[in-house]
C-alpha cells in the first residue's frame, strides 16, 4: 500500500521539475517610431487627394514583425480614439458626404525585428458619387508581431485638394 501512494508523488516530483521554463516567450508589444528622417506623415499634416504619397515609418519588435495595417476615415464629428497622439486644429463639425475610406493590410517580410516602410498609396481625387469631402481625418497604424502583440497609433491629418 505504502509504495502506491509514494509512486504518484514521487511522478509529480519529477514532472515539475523536468519542466523547463520557456525563457523564449514573447510578450512585448512591437513599437511603432515616426521619430525618423522623412516620416510622414505625423500628427497634423496634410495628404492631397489626387495624389501619391509615400508613408515612412519605423517599426520594431523584440522578436519578429507581422503585419501591420493603415485606416484612413474621416474626423468629421471631432470623435477621438485613446490610441491618438492629440488633436490638431479642427474644422468645423460636419456632415460626411463623400467620406474617403482607406483600410489595407500589408505584410513585413519575414525575419525582420526591425522594418521601415517605404510604401506609397495612391489617394484618388473622387469617386464615381464625385468629389471627396475635405477635412479632419484620423489616419491609423496597427502594427502587429509575429506572436500576435499589437500596437496602435493614431494620428489628426487634414485631407485637402491641392490649390
Amino acid at each position: 500500500m505504502k509504495k502506491i501512494k509514494i509512486l504518484p508523488v514521487i511522478l509529480i516530483f519529477i514532472i515539475c521539475f523536468s519542466c523547463e521554463e520557456n525563457n523564449d516567450e514573447d510578450t512585448e508589444k512591437p513599437v511603432i517610431n515616426l521619430d525618423i528622417p522623412g516620416a510622414f506623415p505625423v500628427n497634423c499634416d496634410t495628404i492631397y487627394f489626387g495624389e501619391t504619397f509615400t508613408l515612412k515609418a519605423k517599426f520594431s519588435d523584440n522578436v519578429e514583425l507581422g503585419s501591420f495595417s493603415v485606416d484612413i476615415h474621416n474626423n468629421f464629428d471631432h470623435h477621438s480614439h485613446s490610441f491618438e497622439i492629440t488633436e490638431c486644429n479642427l474644422s468645423p463639425v460636419k456632415t460626411p458626404e463623400n467620406p474617403f475610406v482607406f483600410i489595407q493590410e500589408y505584410s513585413i517580410p519575414t525575419g525582420k525585428s526591425e522594418y521601415t516602410t517605404d510604401l506609397s498609396i495612391e489617394i484618388p481625387a473622387e469617386t464615381n458619387k464625385g468629389q471627396l469631402d475635405e477635412g479632419d481625418y484620423h489616419f491609423y497604424i496597427n502594427l502587429t508581431d509575429k506572436e500576435g502583440w499589437s500596437s496602435p497609433l493614431g494620428l489628426s491629418i487634414k485631407m485637402m485638394y491641392r490649390e
